[in-house]
This record gives C-alpha cells, structure tokens and sequence, in this order.
C-alpha cells in the first residue's frame, strides 16, 4: 500500500494499544499511611493518624504529609515475569530503604505540567527481572499531598498494584514513539518518511494478532529504520538531563528539600539501567540539603561526581534573581556556590547555570570572568513579548568590556522530551547553526523537580545517530561549552543587560522582601566593615561562623521565585519572619563591634561612624540640640555635647500648607498634595514640567500577577488618593510636611522633609495597603530634556532610551534601578533615590517609581500589609557624575551609627579620624572583609562613572604585603599603596593585605 494511504491515527492508535500492554496488574497491595501535616523522620513514621487505604480513598489535604506503608505477597503467576509495582498516590512520593534513606521518587500522572513536553508521572517500581513467584513486598515512602507545581489534586490513592512488565512490548513502544514522531517531523516527499510509515503500518498488520512472537517480529522489522545512521553532519547535539528545581514557587521550602530527594534519587536509580545516562544539577543549597537531611543519599551522589556522570551545574549558591540582589550579593553566590562545589567534590564549576531567571544584569559578565566563570547558559530571553533575541550563541559583553560565551537552548526550554521533535526544533530554529556545530538540549522534568523518566532515556538511546536526525551524545554541558568555544571567533557580541521582556512586575511584588533584603545586604556591609576594624586592631574577634550562615540564608532568598516576589504565601510568611530575626542579630552584632571599637579608642563622648569612603556632613539630635556634623570618610567623630549654633528662627527654613523653603530649593504644592513646582534658587532653575503635577500619588487597575501587570495599564484612567489633612511642623533644621490620604480600604500618611543646606527633598511613606489588583506609583515631570536615563546597578550604570522609537525601546516599559535613576542635561539633571524599590519607568521627560503592587495570584494576600519607604528628589548642577548622584543614593541607604556610654563624660572638644581614606577618582569602596581563607583583610573598589581613572588608598593601619586578587581572591599582582590604583570604566579591583596587628 503507497504510504500516502496510510492513516496516521490509526498508528496512534496502535501505539496507544501497544502502551496498555506493557504492564499487566496481579493484585493490589495492602496500604496503610500515617498522616501528619508537617514532615517527620523515618524513626517518626507512625506518629501521625493512621489511615488503612484502598483506591480511590482519600488520605489528606493541600501540603499535609504521610509516610506509606505497601505490602503484600506477590502471586505465583509472576514467575519467570518482570515484576514491578504501579503506584500512584496522587502526590509526590519518595521510597526509602530499611534504614529512611530515599531509593526512588514517584510522581502522579495527572501533575499540572506542560504536556507538550511529555508525561510527567513517574509510577513503576521495579522489584526484580525474574520473579520467583513468591517475594514479600514490605516498602515504605514519603509523601505529600501536592504535585509538582503544588496544586492540590484531590489527595486520594489511585493505584498501589503488583505487576508484570512485558519488557519486549516496552521496547516496541518505544521503538515505535521515537519513529512515528520521526516520520512526522521530516519532509512530506522524503524517502525517509515513507519507508519508516511503511515500516509501521506493516507491524500494525502483524499486531493484528497479538502473540510474543508477532512483537518479537515487529521488533526485527522496527529495527531496519532504527539502525540507519547519518553519514557526514553539520550539527551534534549535546544532551544533558536535568531536574530544575526552583527552591520554592508553588510550594514552600520545605517541600522543595523532599524534591530535592525524589528527584536525586529517582536519577540514581536510573543510572543503574541506563549506562549513557549524564545527568546535572545546579546550587549548592540543594546539595547541602541533601547532606544534611539525606546523607547516605548524598554519598551516592558523590560517587556519581567522582565517576563523571553526574555534573554540579552553576556557579551560584542558587539561582537567584539576578535585577534586584547587590553587586555584592552577586558575588557572595559566586564565591559561596564555588567554594561548596571545590570543597566538598573537587570540582572547579567554570559555568553560569541561570536557565530560569528574569533578566541579566550588565554587570555579570566581569563578576562571572573575575570569578574564573567562562560561560553563560539560559534560555528564558525566549519568553520576551515583542522581539526575538537574535542569537542562540554569542559573546555577551558587561559594562566594564568582559565578555562571556553564552547559549541559549535553541529548543527553548529546560523541560525538553528528548524527542524527536526536540531535535527537529534545534536543527529548525538554531540561529547561529551557519557558524556552530554544536548545540545543547536539556531534558527531564523540571520546575517543581522529577527529571527525566525512562522515556526520555529509551528515546535517547534511539537516537544517537538516526538517519533523519542530527546525532545526538549524551555528555556533560561542559563539554559542550568547550566544544562550542572551538568557533568562538565567529560569534557576534550582544553588549549591555540582557533584558526579559515579560514579568516586569517582579521589580515590585513582594515589597517587603525587597526591603528586607536592601536593609540587611546594606547591614552586612556595614558590619563586615567595623569587624574589620576590630579584627586588625586585636579588639574582637570576626564572626566568620555567623556572617557565613547569614549570608547563605539571605542568598537562599534571592532565589528567582523568591526576592522577585513570585511565589505563594507560605513562602512570604516565612522568610519575611526569618527576615526579621536576621535583620536583628546583624543590628546586634553591628552595635556590638561598635561598642567595641569605641571602648578600644578611649572615647568617652557621644560618637558618629561613617562607613562611606567620603566625609559626610549630617544633622543630629544630641540630648534634644540640633547640630550639623562632619564625620571623616571611613572614620569617626566624637562631639562635645553643645549646639554648633542656634536654629530657632532660621529665616531660610519656611513650611506651610502650600509650600516649604530652604536656602537652596523651594517646594510648592497644589491643593490636592501633589507639587507644583521645585525651584532650584542656587541655580536659577525650575525643575518641574509646567502645567503637570509632580508626586502624583496614582493608583492603577492590575489585574496581572505576580509577574506581569497590563502592559497597557497606563492607558485606563488612574484613580488618585483623597487628601484628608495635612500637617506642617519645623523640628530643628527639618521642615515637615505630612499629608494623610486615604484610597479605598487603605490609607497613606507621608512626610515631605527638607533640610537645611541640603537639596534634597524626602518623601517619607507608611502605606496601610488593603486593595486587590491595585498598582500605587508616583511619577514627576521634569524640566530635563534627554533621550537617555542613567540606571545604578551593581557597581555601575547603565543608560537607557527614554524615547519608544522602536521595538526595543518600547518594550523596556519598566527598568530596573538600585539606589537612583537620573535624568541630565549636559549642564543639569535630576535624580530620582529610593531605599528599597527597582521597578522604574522612564519615558520623555518623566521619572516614574512603581511602589506598590497587590496581585492576586499566585499569593492572594500579596502586599496587603503596612509598609514603610522612603524615595527622594535630587536636583543638582551639571550632568549626574559631576552631580555625585551616587554618593546621594548611598547615604539614604546607609545611615552613619551613633555610639554612646550611658555615663558619658563631657568631651571638652570634637576629635575625629578616619581608619581608611580615598584619594582622587571617582572610585567607591563597596566592601571591606575578612578573607575568605584568612585573617588578612579584603577591600573592594569600582569605578562609578565609565571613566578611565585612578585613586589612592590612605590608611591608618600598617599593611605588610598586598596584591590584587580576582574576586575568588585568588592573587593576580602585587601592588604598592605608594602609587595611585588605575581603573578602567567601572572596573572591580579587590585587594588583599596583611595587616600588622595593633593589639
């Protein structure tokens, strides 16, 4: 029959047919299980309610925990079969050996997953290859109610049977998927196609009558297409099985760490049957969770390490959020994430594994190359709404010039089939294969965990070279990468962020974990700083233990589900608890080294610190007077306990209902709260666009989720707070201006502040927030005109188009900035500072901050809370760099520390030091440590402002040796303190020295 005729359903069909005859069920097996809503031990297993299950019987709720027990006999008519178990307990579950150790993971069959990329379900246990007829099934697991994305599916048993495997039918299924989808993915003319349609439509005659030996045949008549191979290929494609796991999302983290276990263990287990099966895993957090919850588990995964088979992914502790986390948040995950992965399996990991995250900073590639890391792999630029990245593999280069080779999945997805239509996609859609032969595919289950099945690894095994398909190794992705570098000359460079066009609203979800996290990496910063100083001076001794353990529970965290705000609430209530401890014992330790340090120092005053690297001049309150101070850079003061000068009547500090006045600026308002004016008097200049309201409080409908917010949201009407009252009061040299709004449910009470000498204008905010998919932003107008916007991220800027003159530009409705975003003329500008938002919009002549958001979904309580914030307007003279913007935004996040005895004596004069100074350039010191490996001290600079550079560094300490080390802290050169530093634009340097002790 011409294979034209042949009816593509009916081989459907018969491969459907052949699939119900591969398992044969015997008898049911006795479940009991022991049901408790939290997880417990396997030496606990019966400590919750006992239930005594039958299909279809229910066993608990969403997240509810339970250890199974399946037993039975298995009956005589299993002799000589394969004998398996199908189990199904419409959750996930992981089997354990005698002594609690996981041995596989099962999950449902009816998981909420993609189902274009394959079944997820994972149910068959294999007990023996030939039965005797007469073994006693005795088996305990562990599982939870929820499946791999977390949804509730009914917690009811569906199927715990013994059976029999007809493993020369599994077999023919398989043969007959791979090759049927084959045919389907080639050319309709090809010869190809036709002789494998034949092939298959003379077994679906053949299976007409169903014997061993019809399947025997149709096996031996399968095996003529399977057997042909290609001859000469232009492109190989690299293989490796992978489980994401996000560490939470659906499901809170404790779940995950049981994930972790399913999964691990389910792929050890099929590295026994399957001896071409690689496998690789990213974060070290997951790893440690194994060896501390499942340490015989663990030893088996070390010796798949050892052996190659098993690869560490990624050079992260997690695969964190890479818009939000500092620059040295970013670098801790490097360092961390590395040294676990050389200390615990001797594996130098020269790989970025980040397949899911939302968006790439411009700085990663000098922290990935200073980190020894060469490579970049993701795959989640395939999601953008408007435009295809228009390249699969090439170089991305950073702010500073670093480059990194970097590929993207052409298959788009980190949850491939191992089919062949995966193939067929690579070969289709690969848009560099013109000057690439290699290419990476990705396969098992991921997201909520799993990995690969049998399935994957059975196509796998078909499709190592099959005529029609690009030849297909499994191997590790190193390989790969190593492979793909051979044509690195041909690849084109993608310079700055590597933007996502979608989940734009995860710069603002979640507000209190981004301001947990802003607050506590400034803390550590300012801890690390005086424990230093401590450390040098013999004082106290560093808190390596303890950072250590703070800084891997803030980095657990930054998760990409996490920090984004893109998880359910559970996960929330949780670490915004831990969040507070944290943030605690850090404000402890700080007030404890500082007191420290201010008894070695003899002081007996009221005294200031400052860990910023320039002097910065402060109003304080001392025992109710009011003076302005200057605290040396890196340094001290200790002030007499008098006024510097008296501030009642001030005649340049000015408030009332619509207006507030300095020497410098003066603020008008409009009756309904919003400004209708700053005039800059120093500069003869009115910053406000005329005729537009300024710090417009507005409210937007959302009707989006955690990720995403209508991109046309601006385009319904905006609502607006009702002003209710407002306050004016002048305390010392402050004037205040409250207003009290109310919207809805909620209300907004927030403090406008001026001070004297200053030109900036705070906005302080406490928000009682009680409305569903509500919006809050604030925007001002300017009197700047420039088609570029300057952006802070880690240890730098970068600048975008406030123009939507194409594609591009449009769909960049929402950027992300740290501490500021600014707008300049050449002789001009305007600065928008915030203390602990990122989500920004930058259109025209317009600075807009997203402050709030309340999604439904997927945490329907989203938001919902107090909250408190601060932003602030900064105008300055020139363009941002000569303006200092940067010094601005880093002293509204980090505030200078008050020391004082409860018995202070009087200081008869002010004295002050600094420990560290910096001379020259536009350089900052971001961060000065303990190292890692020893007691000598780390201090780390970068250059602001994109500009060739040099800076010295003065101390009060004597250094015995110094050099230069990567951010590793390897050492690169030795240097002299003697002779100014050199930067390139925004260059990282970390320097290593050993301090002579001062104890």
């Amino acid at each position: 029959m011409p294979y034209e005729k042949i009816n593509n359903e009916k081989l459907h069909q018969m491969k459907a047919f052949i699939e119900g005859k591969i398992y044969q069920s015997l008898s049911s097996l006795k479940v009991e299980a022991w049901v408790t809503k939290e997880p417990t031990t396997f030496k606990e297993r019966k400590t919750g309610t006992h239930l005594t299950l039958s299909a279809g019987d229910k066993w608990g709720e969403l997240w509810d925990c339970a250890w199974f027990h399946f037993s039975g006999k298995v009956p005589s008519q299993a002799r000589g079969e394969k004998l398996v178990l199908l189990i199904d307990v419409n959750g996930e579950l992981c089997l354990v050996d005698r002594n609690g150790s996981p041995m596989q993971g099962l999950t449902n069959v009816n998981s909420e997953f993609e189902l274009s990329l394959g079944k997820p379900g994972k149910r068959v246990v294999e007990i023996a290859e030939k039965a005797s007829g007469t073994e006693e099934i005795d088996l305990w697991a562990d599982a939870g109610c929820n499946d791999l994305f977390g949804h509730f599916r009914s917690g009811t048993l569906k199927i715990a049977d013994i059976a029999i495997c007809k493993e020369e039918i599994r077999q023919l299924y398989y043969d007959v998927e791979v090759l049927l989808e084959l045919a389907e993915q080639l050319e309709e003319d090809s010869a190809r196609r036709a002789r494998i349609y034949q092939a298959l439509y003379d077994i679906s005659l053949l299976l007409v009558d169903w014997t061993d030996e019809n399947v025997r045949k149709a096996r031996e008549l399968l095996a003529i297409p399977l057997q042909k191979q290609n001859g000469d290929v232009d492109l190989t494609i690299s293989a490796v099985g992978h489980a994401h796991i996000d560490l939470a999302w659906l499901w809170p983290i404790r779940e995950t760490i049981r994930k972790g276990a399913r999964t691990f263990s389910t792929v050890l287990r099929n590295m026994e049957k399957y001896p071409d099966y690689i496998f690789g895993a990213s974060q070290p957090q997951l790893y440690q969770w194994m060896k501390e919850y499942y340490p015989a588990l663990y030893e088996q995964i070390k010796q798949r390490i050892a052996e190659g088979r098993w690869e560490v992914q990624g050079g992260m502790w997690v695969e964190p959020d890479s818009n939000i986390p500092s620059g040295e948040s970013l670098i801790r995950q490097i360092l961390y994430g590395k040294r676990f992965y050389l200390e615990e399996f001797g594996k130098e990991v020269r790989t970025l594994w980040v397949p899911d995250i939302f968006g790439y900073s411009a700085s990663l590639p000098q922290l990935l190359k200073q980190s020894e890391i060469d490579y970049v792999m993701t795959q989640k630029l395939s999601w953008s709404e408007y435009n295809d990245h228009p390249h699969h593999t090439f170089y991305w280069q950073g702010i500073d010039g670093s480059k990194v080779l970097t590929h993207l999945p052409p298959e788009d997805t980190y949850n491939g089939p191992a089919a062949p239509r995966s193939i067929k996609k690579i070969e289709r859609e690969y848009y560099d294969k013109n000057i690439s032969e290699h290419s990476l595919m990705l396969f098992g289950i991921g997201d909520g965990g799993g990995g690969p099945g049998e399935e994957h690894l059975e196509r796998l095994k078909r499709e190592r070279n099959l005529l029609g398909l690009s030849p297909v190794v499994q191997e590790p992705s190193i390989n790969f990468f190593r492979k793909l570098e051979s044509s690195s000359s041909k690849y084109k460079t993608w310079s700055g962020e590597l933007y996502l066009e979608k989940h734009q609203g995860t710069l603002t979800s979640q507000a209190r974990n981004k301001k947990y996290n802003r607050k506590i990496e400034k803390a550590l910063r300012e801890l690390e700083f005086v424990a230093s100083l401590t450390m040098m001076k013999g004082i106290k001794q560093y808190p390596s233990e303890e950072l250590d353990s703070i800084w891997k529970e803030v980095m657990l965290y930054q998760f990409h589900d996490i920090l984004p705000g893109s998880s359910i609430s559970r996960v929330y209530d949780e670490s915004l608890e831990r969040y507070q401890k944290i943030n605690e014992k850090v404000e402890r330790l700080i007030e404890e080294h500082y007191q420290a340090l201010y008894q070695h120092l003899h002081l007996s005053g009221i005294t200031f610190f400052n860990s910023l690297p320039w002097a910065r001049r402060e109003w304080v309150e001392v025992h109710g007077k009011w003076r302005e101070i200057t605290i040396p850079p890196m340094g001290y003061l200790e002030i007499k306990d008098q006024p510097s000068q008296a501030l009642t009547g001030h005649t340049e500090l000015k408030v009332e209902k619509t207006r507030m006045e300095n020497e410098l600026l003066v603020v008008s308002f409009n009756r309904d709260g919003t400004i209708r004016s700053i005039f800059d008097k120093e500069n003869n200049r009115e910053t406000i666009a005329k005729h537009r309201p300024a710090n417009q409080l507005a409210i937007y409908h959302d009707h989006g989720d955690a990720w995403d917010f209508p991109s046309d949201y601006k385009s319904v009407p905006k609502m607006k707070p009702i002003l209710e009252d407002i306050h004016c009061e002048i305390n010392g040299p402050i004037a205040v201006m409250t207003h009290f709004y109310t919207f809805g449910n909620s209300t907004i009470q927030q403090s406008v502040k001026m001070k004297l000498g200053s030109r900036q204008v705070d906005f302080q905010t406490k928000v009682d927030w009680k409305e569903s998919n509500k919006m809050l932003r604030t925007s001002f107008p300017l009197q700047v005109r420039s088609d570029r916007v300057h952006c802070e991220i880690q240890f730098g800027y970068i600048n975008r188009s406030t123009h939507q003159n194409t594609q591009w530009d449009f769909a960049k409705d929402e950027i992300c900035a740290h501490q500021w975003i600014d707008i300049s003329e050449p002789d001009y500008g305007v600065a928008l500072l915030n203390d602990c938002k990122y989500g920004h919009r930058a259109e025209e002549d317009e600075l807009d901050l997203n402050l709030l958001r309340s999604p439904d979904s997927p945490d329907p309580n989203a938001d919902r809370a107090d909250h408190e914030f601060v932003y602030s307007f900064y105008p300055h003279k020139g363009e941002f760099v000569s303006g200092e913007v940067y010094k601005k935004g880093y002293e509204l996040n980090i505030p200078v520390r008050k020391v004082e005895k409860t018995d202070a004596a009087t200081v008869k004069k002010d004295s002050s030091a600094s420990f560290i100074q910096l001379q020259g350039g536009s350089v900052m010191i971001e961060t000065i440590k303990k190292a890692e490996l020893d007691n000598e001290m780390i201090i780390r600079l970068y250059e602001i402002s994109g500009n060739h550079t040099t800076a010295k560094l003065d101390l009060s300490f004597v250094v015995e040796k110094i050099v230069e080390t990567n951010l590793l802290e390897n050492p690169k050169q030795s240097i002299s303190l003697d002779s100014p530093i050199s930067f390139t634009p925004f260059e990282i340097k970390t320097l290593k020295m050993k301090v002579k002790s001062s104890s």
